[in-house]
């Protein structure tokens, strides 16, 4: 929807510091732009206009906490031009059930100003407070000033879909909260220091995103999924978490009423994630989460237009895009598809780990950037299927609990041994024998496993090891909440709060807001999970399939060949790019340079590149871990530029 950017402490001599915040981000919302600034505060806000597009301006402003009180919407070219109000608001985001609440509200006397979305959220926390968060159906990150209180409340949603980066540096006039939907927003306040936190680092070699709370960048901060912060007058913050996901398993519901909850479910999400005054089209891939959310879309709108990219090195075999075509032909439906070029995809890169704010070394997150690009030019919003392998059980990697019952009668020393000396013969094998030696939380940590770096290998790889903690050990408070559940479902909760919010969505945001675009996650949903942790585990994933009951509820929708697919992820071929004499010595300079030789043993990144050209092994992942950071770190902390977008094809 925007970005949203302030801070505390603040006075009217301000104005240019929030305006070089909000420019940085313009990308995040060309339709529109707003100021605030008051005693104590300043707020910004980029819009990108969905809902109530001639009157849903921000920062929105109200009087006073009366019912009847007046709602204004400042967007100012000077600062005095703004209306004071003791309440002020700035929103990134969607409230899917804004029109349930604005009546609920009006039933009770409140009047409004808007048919908008952010009227109703100032208006929900005005009548509410804190407990607006359990009404609320949607995506967002906000902050909500009052003036008579002096006071800041900010919140996240529920599964980190949009972001929220915060620091606490000493300004002008004391302390000052700085907060903004980007990372480099808060670069633009002087009062900010920039620092590279290298224990971030030592972290993202073995998750291959940034895990920790605190950034890349030293002093800020990531406000937690389904968390709220209430900043007051004397510098106290008080962090609070206001949801946690539970699991609750129905073993009395049949097979057939799992799937009939599946199928109603999506269908009420996705047509609440429709509602907008402009067009919502969809991402279609190959797979099953997009195919049957476009399918449950149709439905809402058979003029829907749909978008799907793929590689040239896949063509002439039935790829992402082939696939797609398909199943548009069949459900009578608009797609449209691209071919992304190797040039086009090592063009890309800079301009990529310049939006992420963070280094991301999920070469997916290039393919994304493309169907945003793609999708934007036709439409302002798309739905996008993140969230489904977490929910129903998606990922190949949750059935090894399953594989590991086999071996269960087996002592656990003697598969420790045998792992040991398969992996000292280099036969197949080893990682089952040790999975099966071993519990979930001693082996798996991220989708990442098995292919990034181990606590071993990274302090060996560091020139200065910070000695942080391990992965198993910065994961274990969030297994220990999960404890007497089965090993499947604690790898599923552990991946909602690493893999999911790290990786996944904040690439589906960063993607698609570098081009203007709302992406909108209907699995992702609060009544979608509440019908997702009610099914045991049996029902989502066992030894020979994954997504079982999803697979069933999508059949409703779509063929059975879409619906039975076996997951692939997004094929993005690094791996043969990689072995090529150009793009080895491309990576080559990088792992030779200067800013390399301050981090990392370079002689042994070359043996990481050397030993897969010469297919010894396939070092894929932890190569581009080491080439997205070197990038990342010459764009933000060497040249300190933004890097030229490339020509749009």
């Amino acid at each position: 929807m925007c970005g949203i950017c302030g801070f505390t402490g603040a006075d009217e001599s301000d104005a240019f510091t929030l305006k070089a915040m909000c420019d940085i981000m313009a990308h995040r919302g060309p339709d529109g732009e707003g100021q605030y600034l008051d005693r104590g505060i300043a707020l910004g806000h980029r819009r990108l206009s969905l809902i109530d597009l001639k009157n849903g301006n921000q920062p929105m402003v109200r009087a006073s906490a009366d019912k009847d009180a007046a709602t204004t919407s400042p967007v100012v070219e000077e600062a005095e031009t703004y209306t004071r109000g003791r309440f002020a608001i700035v929103f990134n985001g969607e409230i899917y059930n804004y029109q349930d609440l604005q009546a609920e509200l009006r039933a009770q006397g409140w009047e409004f100003e808007t048919n908008s979305d952010t009227e109703v959220l100032l208006v929900s926390y005005i009548a509410w407070g804190r407990d607006l968060l359990e009404k609320v159906r949607g995506m967002f990150a906000f902050a909500i000033w009052d003036a008579e209180k002096q006071e800041l409340f900010c919140a996240r949603d529920f599964f980190g879909i949009k972001p929220f980066y915060y620091t606490v540096a000493d300004g002008a006039r004391g302390p000052q909260f700085i907060f903004a939907s980007e990372i480099k927003c808060i670069l633009e306040h002087p009062a900010y220091e920039r620092e590279l936190n290298e224990e971030a680092l030592e972290q993202y070699l073995c998750f291959q995103f940034s895990a920790l709370p605190e950034t890349f960048f030293k002093g800020i901060f990531k406000l937690a999924p389904a968390h709220c912060l209430t900043v007051r007058a004397d510098g106290s913050i008080e962090d609070e978490r206001y949801w946690i996901p539970r699991y609750d398993f129905d073993e009395t519901r049949s097979r057939e009423d799992t799937v009939e909850a599946i199928d109603a479910a999506m269908h009420d999400s996705v047509r609440y994630h429709n509602v907008a005054d402009v067009e919502v089209g969809s991402f279609l891939s190959s797979g099953i989460d997009s195919s049957y959310m476009a399918a449950c879309l149709a439905e809402e709108n058979p003029a829907i237009k749909t978008f799907t990219v793929g590689f040239a090195e896949y063509e002439g075999e039935k790829d992402e895009i082939a696939w797609a075509r398909e199943l548009a032909d069949q459900l009578e439906i608009e797609n449209n598809s691209k071919t992304i070029t190797e040039a086009e995809f090592w063009d890309v890169l800079e301009r990529v780990q310049w939006h992420m704010d963070e280094p991301s070394a999920d070469p997916s997150a290039v393919a994304l950037y493309f169907v945003d690009q793609e999708a934007a030019k036709k439409v302002k919003a798309v739905l996008s299927g993140e969230g489904a392998d977490e929910f129903f059980g998606g990922y190949r990697i949750y059935q090894v609990p399953f594989a590991n019952e086999k071996l269960s009668w087996c002592p656990k020393p003697l598969l420790r041994g045998a792992s040991k000396v398969a992996r000292a013969l280099k036969v197949r094998g080893a990682n089952y024998l040790e999975r099966a030696s071993e519990t979930a939380e001693d082996w798996y940590y991220t989708n990442a496993n098995g292919v990034a770096f181990s606590a071993a290998e990274r302090a060996d790889l560091l020139k200065h090891p910070v000695a942080g903690p391990t992965p198993q050990e910065l994961t274990a408070p969030v297994y220990a909440e999960v404890a007497g559940l089965d090993e499947t479902t604690r790898m599923q909760y552990v991946d909602l709060y690493f893999w999911l919010v790290g990786d996944i969505l904040l690439k589906t945001d960063k993607m698609s807001m570098a081009h203007s675009l709302e992406s909108r996650v209907p699995f992702l949903d609060k009544e979608v999970f509440d019908v997702s942790r009610t099914i045991p585990t049996p029902l989502k994933a066992d030894s020979e399939q994954t997504k079982i009951t999803l697979r069933e509820a999508a059949m409703r929708a779509i063929p059975r060949d879409w619906a039975q697919k076996e997951k692939l992820g997004f094929p993005v071929p690094v791996k043969s790019w990689l072995k090529q004499d150009k793009y080895y010595e491309q990576v080559k300079s990088w792992f030779t340079s200067e800013q390399a030789e301050r981090f990392f043993d370079t002689g042994k990144l070359m043996r990481l590149l050397d030993d897969h050209r010469a297919g010894l092994a396939d070092n894929t992942r932890k190569i581009w871990i080491i080439y997205m950071f070197l990038m990342w770190y010459k764009i933000y902390f060497v040249d300190k530029t933004v890097p030229e977008k490339p020509a749009v094809s």
